[in-house]
């Protein structure tokens, strides 16, 4: 059976750890997933046809021995189970793992008929730096009748927020800091252009 990974992302903009995170799951995965997302709990700063495209280029910047990492940007909704849905039509005999940041655990018992989300998927939560993940919220998840697991690697110490706040380039690689650049796309960079 497949074993694939479902990881879909707000990405505003991607970064280094997202880079990481794919590299790590298709190393780990038949096949790894990925799309671009909106958040309801988050507001985006550019629009999902832009942050698809930055995730299409990191993925394409990648170097894998694999060749298993696909953006299917048709997945994409705002609620996970639709999503998993459509992954479940589009590979039938596959096994799913659903991958999500750990700063998304303690949000997750709120997610849309959370209940038949996790009988569709494993649920495997990647650890960031500076977020605690409380065994009583990873319990509560285990109780929904999943098998919940943390990743094993260790994921650099950025944030799409850093990069959009304060413009910090050591967040961002450099293909995607080049497709921001031509398209002028955070309000920081804009504001330093018409200071120059």
């Amino acid at each position: 059976m497949t074993k694939i990974a479902l990881f879909g992302t707000s990405a505003d903009p991607p970064t280094a750890g997202h880079e990481t995170i794919v590299r790590w799951l298709s190393q780990n995965f038949d096949k790894v997933v990925v799309w671009a997302s909106d958040n309801p709990f988050k507001c985006h700063q550019t629009s999902l046809e832009q942050r698809s495209t930055m995730l299409s280029i990191l993925i394409e910047n990648i170097d894998s021995n694999q060749n298993n990492i696909y953006l299917h940007q048709e997945l994409s909704s705002r609620r996970t189970l639709e999503t998993v849905e459509l992954a479940r039509k589009k590979w039938h005999d596959a096994e799913f793992t659903l991958v999500v940041g750990s700063d998304l655990v303690k949000q997750l018992p709120s997610w849309y008929q959370i209940e038949e989300l996790l009988q569709k998927v494993e649920l495997l939560i990647i650890p960031r730096k500076g977020i605690t993940t409380e065994e009583a919220d990873l319990q509560k998840l285990r109780e929904l009748n999943t098998g919940v697991k943390i990743g094993s690697l260790e994921v650099p110490n950025v944030s799409s927020s850093a990069y959009r706040e304060q413009g910090d380039e050591m967040t961002i690689t450099p293909p995607i800091k080049d497709y921001i650049y031509r398209h002028k796309l955070y309000q920081w960079q804009e504001a330093t252009t018409e200071i120059v």
